[in-house]
């Protein structure tokens, strides 16, 4: 059989920024900073002392994409599941640490890959720094400094008036002055704050001002839409500026929908290799077919499709044929039936009944041709345009 060259989306030469230049540390066998693939992180709903559901999630996570699980531990219960969960989990997991510094002690007793504690409400935090870092080192524990815009140090708002940008670069490079005092460096440090204008500011002036590896985040970023929009938004300012070595969206929508966004996002600035595409013209008079359940019937149908493969669903001959000639498989649809193209080539006309099922077994077609080539995948995604 002759290969079909399939124009398979690629990471351009050049990035689309030089990546700022930090510190390397691993969380696990994900390496953070330094060069490494920018990560996508999300964190569990459940209790975590619910061992049997909380590794059900993380499984459903990992089978998402997620690279890092975060996991709260807010009582001894949670603290003393930890070990297990460490255990047993597919990929690294970073225990949350708030208000009680006894768990970050026993998160690094568990094995946890990382310890994200939050120094603004942290009892007594910067008396304890010493030996946190001293059990910290001898475990190779990284420690994330997470700093939030809701749980502000007091003694900065009194000095700011609020979370600005400053007050929150200020609070991250104190408590990371305070381990560096004790010779220990292996950090990564985040500044969240609900508004993206003020976190894009924040997280400036911190690279600015330090090499540690940057954690992204929108915190309290909102529902699922809202949510999306803040994280693309505040990545898509930052990562265009070599800003950014993990990122964790955060929706008020089951943890998966994080991990998805997050992926798309990276994909969509060519830090990640692209998967699968849907690309799909919007509404328009032009229209002769339903683009809006045509689009969600192909996507349906190819859901869990781990090839690099774009997909063009036209509705209209304005752009229909050019979208549809430049993809990998198309279609060109009106006056009730569909031009099916394969990598620029006209293959059959169909009926507009037949559409969905064409494109979906042509797909299947080439996906397996594309094994056959050893052709690398990629995580699935969609996007409209």
């Amino acid at each position: 059989m002759t290969a079909i060259s399939l124009g398979v989306p690629e990471v351009p030469a050049r990035p689309i920024a030089e990546r700022r230049v930090s510190r390397q540390i691993h969380v696990g066998p994900v390496a953070v900073g330094g060069g490494a693939p920018v990560s996508v992180q999300s964190m569990t709903t459940t209790r975590t002392s619910d061992i049997g559901a909380t590794l059900q999630q993380i499984a459903e996570l990992t089978a998402s994409g997620c690279q890092i699980v975060r996991v709260a531990c807010p009582t001894q219960d949670d603290a003393d599941a930890l070990a297990t969960i460490a255990r047993k989990s597919q990929i690294p997991v970073i225990a949350d640490i708030h208000f009680q510094p006894k768990y970050v002690f026993a998160a690094i007793e568990a094995g946890c890959a990382a310890v994200r504690v939050n120094p603004g409400n942290i009892k007594q935090f910067d008396d304890k720094v010493k030996e946190i870092a001293r059990a910290a080192k001898d475990h190779g524990t990284p420690i994330r400094i997470g700093v939030n815009a809701g749980s502000l140090d007091r003694r900065l708002l009194q000095k700011y008036g609020k979370a600005t940008p400053e007050a929150l670069v200020e609070s991250a490079l104190w408590e990371a002055s305070l381990f560096e005092e004790h010779d220990f460096r292996d950090i990564k440090i985040s500044v969240k704050h609900n508004d993206p204008v003020v976190m894009i500011e924040a997280y400036k002036q911190l690279a600015a001002q330090c090499d540690y590896p940057l954690h992204l985040g929108v915190t309290e970023a909102g529902p699922a839409f809202q949510g999306t929009i803040k994280s693309a938004v505040a990545f898509g300012a930052l990562l265009s500026q070599g800003i950014g070595d993990t990122i964790r969206v955060s929706l008020s929508a089951p943890p998966v929908e994080e991990v998805k966004v997050g992926n798309q996002i990276l994909e969509s600035l060519n830090l990640r290799q692209r998967g699968l595409e849907i690309v799909s013209c919007p509404s328009c008079g032009r229209a002769q077919v339903d683009v809006y359940k045509l689009a969600e019937e192909v996507t349906a149908g190819l859901t869990g499709m781990e090839v690099p493969l774009r997909v063009a669903v036209m509705g209209c001959v304005v752009n229909g044929p050019g979208e549809a000639r430049e993809a990998d498989l198309g279609v060109a649809s009106g006056n009730g039936k569909g031009q099916i193209f394969v990598k620029g080539e006209v293959i059959k006309t169909v009926p507009e009944s037949k559409i969905v099922e064409t494109l979906i077994e042509e797909a299947m077609k080439i996906a397996e041709q594309m094994e056959q080539d050893g052709v690398g995948s990629g995580e699935p995604a969609v996007t409209v345009s």
